[in-house]
């Protein structure tokens, strides 16, 4: 940490926390599915991935504190709803299981291509952590590929509802590869990787696989982007503020 610079310091906060704060909003989205989930096993699994998703944010935010002073907690429980720089992906309300489905698979396939960029960093730190996390997330991938595959073909109305959810979601999906402020000297200095070069694996990927399971990606769907800038929709603040009403109540010691 010593040897990086003021700028080069900033962009990497700037990277982190909207790495951290991706993982905790979505996982408390997911969250939000325990006890009414489709099936019990469905109930089960989402809420695992939810808990996963969580401990996966707190431990990004923990590589943020030697750089910024402030604890995990601090960032989720205190941190104004303004300073978010997630995807807006990440804030969009529940939606049906589809949408969540969808949502999920999207952003799990970018976390994977992002992961094996990271495990190559040059920042210790990241390169430690993306290659724990990235076995512990092939998991929720398995997970939304299975659901996608088996409803994608299961009936019409089951594909038409997840196809609506496919072409809700995408936009907001391309938002996760927006390059967040000063990721361009991250880049040269092998820190983190390209956000475009991110893209570029994704795509593919997930165009491939929907469309096996009888899925279309909207050809012309436009990047609904500004959440690495701070520009959010209005379900965020109303989120940041479900999951900080316990700390103004009564601040818990941990989390």
């Amino acid at each position: 940490m010593s040897d990086l610079s003021e700028t080069d310091r900033a962009a990497l906060v700037a990277s982190l926390t909207a790495i951290a704060d991706d993982e905790m909003l979505l996982g408390h989205r997911a969250s939000e599915w325990t006890g009414l989930a489709p099936v019990l096993e469905a109930d089960i699994a989402l809420s695992s991935i939810a808990q996963d998703e969580m401990g996966h944010a707190r431990t990004w935010y923990g590589l943020l504190e030697p750089l910024t002073g402030q604890t995990p907690d601090w960032m989720v429980f205190v941190r104004p709803w303004q300073a978010f720089r997630n995807a807006q992906l990440s804030e969009l309300p529940r939606g049906d299981w589809g949408f969540t489905l969808i949502r999920h698979y999207l952003h799990d396939v970018a976390e994977q291509v992002r992961l094996e960029a990271l495990a190559q960093s040059t920042y210790a730190p990241s390169a430690q952590v993306a290659r724990k996390l990235r076995v512990e997330e092939k998991y929720h991938l398995i997970h939304g590929q299975t659901w996608i595959a088996k409803l994608g073909r299961a009936t019409e109305e089951s594909r038409r509802r997840m196809q609506t959810a496919l072409d809700q979601v995408y936009p907001y999906a391309l938002g996760l590869f927006e390059p967040p402020e000063g990721e361009e000297q991250l880049v040269r200095a092998g820190i983190v990787p390209a956000s475009a070069d991110l893209l570029e694996r994704w795509q593919p990927e997930v165009v491939s696989f929907l469309a096996d399971a009888g899925l279309t990606v909207p050809a012309t769907a436009r990047p609904v982007l500004g959440g690495r800038r701070g520009e959010h929709s209005e379900h965020l603040e109303a989120l940041v503020g479900a999951m900080q009403l316990l700390e103004e109540i009564a601040p818990p010691e941990t989390w």
